[in-house]
């Protein structure tokens, strides 16, 4: 394909639009937990919107934040009795009580009492702390930190596990490049180019298209690293992006960078409704598309959900959901090694009660004691708001058991746990018990 000429690259730039947004990763500035008590905290630095997403998983009331605020301080004249206000930056430490976070926004906003002394604020006032981008908070978990807590933690900050794929959803004239991590799909760049309409005998729109894929691809090569590159979904309604591949092929032959042909093997081209965002989630949990993505940590979660809504439709006794029935498959060792799988919510790890959360790690630390795999499953993915229409957690079993449903001697019927819609503090909130099964007090590494 031929390359943009100089002549016509003013016309070009009028034409197309670009929005980007910058990656970043979160950073473990530091952190002092103790492996027997749980006991110590952390120091976070969020860099990116997704990293409020596991500062929200990880906060809860009762805990312990510390960040920068600004309190608008009142003065009044001695002499005069003049009064005057300003905004003052001071760092303040609270007791969590409610947390609120916009998922779009990537805003996380948390309210409580003042914990510490500070020559601004009263200890005990009401104050809420705006966690923001490039700032440093320090997290100390009231009980402890459980195993949940610590690998959601591990998880935040492991830069390597963030990329699971990239995705460009598009059509013609518009392209979407997203990142798609374990929790979130993060629009990165969104490219818009003006094109005119097809007319006989003109190759207008033909050169036309040519630019808008020259310039996607230039914008897509400055954000994947092409060093260990990850897999690349191009979707769209129609041919456009089988054309895109077509693009990227041909650039491939004459690129003298060898590192872009070891990115055509990685590529996958789907059908999607449209080429806007929200048309993703449904191209992701596409069975064809998952099939080829199966090294990639949503795609495995995709198809585990999928084979236990398989069972389910099988009526093999293989699978059971619901909080109760899980919790007894559990204890009687049937998700343990040999394909035994615990899916469960994240949404239950933020119960505002405290015997939920506990109740829930227990469960986790079991099924992975017992030799079984446990995947906590995001709701912002489609596969975890599969599993919240369940009740939060489902189990696929080493072996079929029957009556898991019927109620035992002395046990009545609960409630299904709330969602985070169902409920406005019910994803806020939430205790957890004290680890407590390692042998030396010593502090955790994640670094």
């Amino acid at each position: 394909m031929s390359r943009l000429d100089l002549d016509s690259k003013h016309e070009f730039d009028q034409n197309v639009q670009e929005t980007r947004i910058p990656p970043a990763k979160m950073k473990l500035v530091k952190q002092e937990i103790l492996h027997k008590t749980g006991e110590g905290f952390a120091i976070m630095k969020p860099e990116e919107p997704e990293d409020m997403w596991h500062a929200y998983n990880l906060i809860r009331p009762n805990d312990l934040l510390r960040a920068s605020a600004v309190r608008k301080v009142i003065t009044e004249s001695a002499g005069s009795g003049s009064r005057s206000n300003e905004r003052v930056h001071t760092t303040l430490t609270i007791r969590v009580t409610k947390l609120d976070f916009d998922p779009q926004a990537g805003q996380l906003h948390v309210s409580g009492r003042v914990a510490e002394e500070n020559p601004i604020v009263k200890l005990g006032g009401y104050h809420t702390l705006d966690l923001e981008l490039q700032r440093n908070f320090t997290l100390e978990k009231s009980e402890g930190w459980d195993s949940v807590a610590i690998a959601t933690l591990k998880e935040a900050c492991d830069n390597d596990a963030k990329a699971q794929l990239w995705a460009v959803i598009m059509k013609e004239g518009l392209a979407n490049i997203c990142l798609v991590t374990d929790h979130q799909t993060i629009l990165r760049q969104k490219i818009e180019y003006s094109l005119p309409r097809k007319r006989a005998g003109s190759t207008d729109h033909e050169k036309s298209m040519q630019k808008f894929f020259h310039t996607t691809y230039d914008s897509l090569l400055r954000h994947i690293d092409l060093a260990n590159p990850k897999p690349l979904l191009l979707a769209s309604p129609a041919f456009t992006a089988g054309q895109f591949q077509q693009y990227i092929k041909a650039q491939a032959a004459i690129s003298t960078d060898k590192r872009v042909k070891d990115l055509l093997p990685k590529i996958t081209v789907a059908q999607s409704a449209s080429g806007h965002l929200h048309s993703l989630n449904e191209v992701l949990s596409s069975p064809a598309v998952t099939n080829k993505l199966s090294d990639t940590k949503f795609a495995r979660e995709t198809q585990l959900v999928d084979k236990f809504f398989e069972l389910m439709r099988h009526e093999d006794n293989r699978a059971w959901y619901g909080p109760r029935e899980s919790e007894k498959a559990v204890e009687q060792g049937a998700v343990g090694k040999g394909g035994g799988v615990l899916l469960i919510s994240n949404g239950l790890f933020r119960s505002q009660d405290v015997g939920v959360r506990d109740r829930w790690v227990r469960c986790v630390d079991s099924v992975r004691e017992q030799g079984g795999e446990v995947r906590v499953l995001s709701s912002m993915h489609e596969s975890g708001r599969r599993l919240e229409s369940l009740g939060g957690v489902a189990v696929i079993l080493t072996y079929p058991m029957e009556d898991l449903d019927e109620l035992g001697e002395g046990e009545v019927e609960e409630e299904q746990p709330e969602s985070e819609d169902e409920h406005e503090h019910g994803a806020n909130g939430h205790s957890h018990g004290v680890e407590g099964r390692r042998d030396h007090e010593e502090d955790i590494d994640f670094l």
